[in-house]
């Protein structure tokens, strides 16, 4: 692979995280316990992932305002547009599969 300045490498990081962020707005019919079902992280853990980030660099970040960057509106809206009931399946394969504590 290409030597890749620090700078190189952090524009290159950050352009990937725009575009996941992009598309997993645009796929808004892929409910989160599913990403969790399937990947281990959903649109909530980036939204944290991105708050513990600003903290680490001592920008101040709410909850409420990593939640905005990532589902491009406040995370009650987009849970009343998008957000659908998980079915008995899903809970149960979020149960097997959840992060441990």
């Amino acid at each position: 692979m290409t030597e890749l300045t620090s700078q190189q490498q952090t524009e290159l990081e950050a352009a990937a995280f725009r575009r996941l962020v992009a598309h997993l707005r645009e796929r808004s019919d892929v409910q989160n316990i599913d990403l969790m079902n399937l990947a281990g992280f959903c649109r909530n853990c980036l939204s944290n992932w991105y708050r513990e980030a600003a903290e680490e660099a001592g920008l101040p970040v709410t909850k409420d305002e990593s939640r905005e960057m990532v589902y491009g509106m406040p995370y009650e809206d987009w849970k009343n547009l998008h957000q659908t009931e998980a079915s008995a399946v899903q809970k149960a394969a979020f149960e097997q599969n959840k992060p441990k504590e």
